[in-house]
């Protein structure tokens, strides 16, 4: 039996626009590319897993209840149903707390790769920032970069280019190009 494919999904700056701290959900913009994206990613197959790190809860900038808001407006905003993820990681700690699941850490990759029986040569760790893909190399993964949200300055580029790491424009380039293409 082959083993499952997946993409893992940074949050903000990969399918809503990256805003500082985010708390409130009326201010939520969804990348307008990445909705169809992802469904044609659903239908070739792909699992589809959200990771984000929420380091405003540990800072006391926002509670879960907020994330959970966001999030729903971007479920809501995108037309997915409440189960389009596989799963979902809420990442709360800050960069000086001891990690758990805060990326790059690989820990839930890793423990959806055992939960979802997913090949990890077949998944990509998809963000815009290094630490998404440094996840997903970490964790055995492929790692891309989108530009719809932080800036891909030249020295990201070169350590990219480096680490083999593609960067694409957003991810309807992404899954036109890696995964349909």
């Amino acid at each position: 039996m082959a083993k499952q494919k997946a993409l893992f999904l940074d949050r903000d700056g990969t399918l809503i626009k990256d805003a500082h701290y985010l708390k409130d959900p009326e201010l939520l913009e969804i990348i307008e590319s990445a909705g169809a994206a992802l469904i044609k990613a659903k239908e070739v197959g792909y699992l589809l897993f959200l990771h984000t790190n929420q380091s405003g809860i540990a800072r006391g900038y926002y509670d879960w209840e907020d994330v959970y808001g966001c999030n729903q407006r971007m479920h809501d905003e995108f037309g997915w149903p409440a189960d389009f993820f596989a799963d979902v990681c809420i990442a709360p700690e800050s960069p000086q707390e001891k990690i758990m699941y805060r990326k790059p850490t690989p820990r839930f990759e890793m423990e959806m790769t055992q939960k979802y029986g997913l090949d990890p040569s077949s998944c990509w760790v998809i963000g815009d920032k290094w630490i998404d893909p440094q996840t997903g190399l970490d964790a055995g993964m492929r790692g891309a970069l989108v530009r719809t949200g932080k800036p891909v300055d030249q020295a990201l580029e070169q350590k990219a280019a480096q680490q083999k790491v593609p960067i694409f424009t957003d991810l309807a380039e992404f899954v036109a190009n890696e995964l349909i293409g």
